[in-house]
């Protein structure tokens, strides 16, 4: 038995406006049938990946509460 390529990084969310994985740039379309569809497909798919990454706004980590009060101590010395 031969392994199936993936692009699955693990990071598995989709972003709702273009409806690609955060992750691999994938749709959910396209994870569900993924060891399902051709060797051919799946390479069709990965050569798209990279231009789909770049068209998700990827939203900076929220803060913490420590990194503001840290920030606010910072601002007030």
């Amino acid at each position: 038995m031969t392994a199936i390529e993936s692009p699955c990084i693990l990071v598995c969310s989709i972003d709702f406006k273009t409806g690609y994985c955060f992750g691999c740039g994938r749709t959910r379309d396209e994870i569900a049938r993924w060891i399902a569809m051709t060797a051919e497909a799946r390479c069709q798919v990965m050569g798209e990946l990279p231009a789909r990454l770049e068209t998700i706004e990827r939203k900076p980590r929220r803060e913490t509460k420590r990194a503001r009060m840290a920030r606010t101590r910072g601002a007030a010395g």
